[in-house]
C-alpha cells in the first residue's frame, strides 16, 4: 500500500477516523497485556518501529548483526528472524539465497541472508526456538516490537528523523502502530535516521528522559555511487518511502532523469519492467532501484538494472556497543570485557 498523505499532517480526516484509531489502540493495549512472553535461553534484541514502514529497520538490523558478528569471531552468532513479508513461506525455515526467491520469503529475509543465517517464521517463538536449536547464541528480531509473544532483552525504535511520528495518530488516522508514549516505555534506545528534522529527540526527552538516542545515517556503497556520480539515471522504488532513495541518489551526484514511485514490496511484472527500460534507453539514462527492489526481480531482469546498496552507520558505535554489552557478556561468559548495561 502507498501511505496515505494525510498521515503527514492532521486535519478533518484523521479527526473523522479518530474512533477507528481508537479501536486499534485498544486492541493493541489488551494484546500486550493478555500474552505471556515466552524467554528464550538466548538474549533477543528487537528492532522495531512505532511507524508504519520506511523508518529503516532492515538497515539497522544488518549494522547489528555485523557489528555483534564482527565482535565474537568467525562463527555468527547472532541469527536475524523476520516474519518474511510478502513471502508465501510460514516457516520455520532457514533462508537460502541461492534457492528461495522474494516470493518465498520476502525482500528483507533475503538482504538479511546475505549477512548472517536468516529464519522466516510467522510464528516468532517457533522461529526463534528453531534458530536457537540450529546454534544461534543471540537472535535479532527485524520487527516484531508490538508482538509480546516473545521477551526482549534489548528494543530498539527506528525512527526516521524526516517524517518523525508524522500527525501522530494512530492506524487509520495516521501512521503509528501504537501511541508514541506506550512505545517508549517498552524501549531500551530510539535509532534515528537522518537529519531530525521533526523533532524526534525532543519528543523522545519530554516522554523519557533517561532513554538512550542513537544518531545514525544512510551510507551508500561508495564503489557504486562512485560508479553513479556523473551519471544520468532513470530512478524507480517500490519501498514505503521512494522519496529517501531519490534523495540519496541527488546526494551522491547522480543526475535523475526521471523518478518512478510503486507501492511498498510491489512486484514487478515483465511489462513494467520493460516500459522502464524502454525509457532509460530513450533518454540515455542508466536504470537504478534499490537494493530491497532488485532482489524481487527476475534474475534476467536483475543481471540489466543497477542496485544502490545502503548501510546504516551511527554517529557513536561505541554508545549502541555499550546497550549490547549484557547480550555480548552472556554469549562469551564471565570475565569478559563488555561492559555497559541497556536503560530502562
Amino acid at each position: 500500500m502507498r501511505q496515505p498523505a494525510f498521515w503527514d499532517r492532521n486535519g478533518w480526516l484523521p479527526a473523522a477516523l479518530a474512533p477507528a484509531a481508537g479501536v486499534w489502540t485498544a486492541a493493541g493495549w489488551l494484546r500486550q497485556r493478555l500474552i505471556r512472553p515466552f524467554r528464550l535461553p538466548v538474549p533477543v534484541i528487537c528492532v522495531g518501529n512505532v511507524t508504519v514502514g520506511g523508518a529503516g529497520k532492515t538497515p539497522t538490523v544488518l549494522a547489528l548483526l555485523r557489528i555483534i558478528n564482527d565482535r565474537m569471531g568467525a562463527r555468527p552468532v547472532a541469527h536475524a528472524l523476520t516474519r518474511g513479508y510478502g513471502g508465501r513461506l510460514a516457516g520455520p525455515v532457514r533462508v537460502d539465497p541461492d534457492r528461495h526467491t522474494a516470493d518465498d520469503v520476502g525482500d528483507e529475509a533475503l538482504l538479511l541472508a546475505r549477512a548472517a543465517p536468516t529464519w522466516v517464521a510467522r510464528d516468532r517463538t517457533a522461529g526463534a526456538l528453531t534458530a536457537t536449536a540450529a546454534g544461534a547464541q543471540i537472535v535479532v528480531l527485524d520487527d516484531g516490537f508490538q508482538n509480546p509473544s516473545l521477551a526482549k532483552d534489548l528494543s530498539l525504535l527506528v525512527v526516521d528523523g524526516a517524517s518523525g511520528f508524522g500527525n501522530g495518530r494512530v492506524m487509520p488516522a495516521g501512521p503509528l502502530r501504537e501511541p508514541v508514549r506506550a512505545a517508549l516505555a517498552r524501549a531500551h534506545g530510539v535509532v534515528i535516521v537522518g537529519d531530525d528534522r521533526a523533532d524526534v529527540e525532543a519528543r523522545v526527552r519530554t516522554e523519557r528522559a533517561d532513554l538512550p538516542v542513537l544518531a545514525a545515517r544512510v551510507v551508500p556503497a561508495p564503489t557504486v555511487a562512485e560508479t553513479l556520480k556523473g551519471r544520468r539515471v532513470l530512478a524507480f522504488a517500490g519501498i514505503a518511502r521512494p522519496e529517501k532513495f531519490f534523495a540519496t541518489l541527488d546526494a551522491i551526484g547522480a543526475e535523475i532523469v526521471d523518478r518512478h514511485s510503486f507501492a511498498d514490496h510491489h512486484r514487478f511484472g515483465e511489462a513494467e519492467i520493460a516500459l522502464l527500460e524502454a525509457e532509460a534507453k530513450r533518454r540515455d539514462a542508466l536504470l537504478v532501484t534499490t537494493e530491497k527492489d532488485h532482489v524481487r526481480l527476475d534474475p534476467h531482469s536483475r543481471a540489466r538494472i543497477t542496485a544502490l546498496p545502503i548501510a546504516i552507520a551511527f554517529a557513536d558505535e561505541a554508545a549502541l556497543e555499550r546497550l549490547l554489552a549484557p547480550m555480548l557478556r552472556q554469549v562469551l561468559g564471565p570475565g569478559s570485557s563488555a561492559t555497559g548495561h541497556p536503560h530502562g
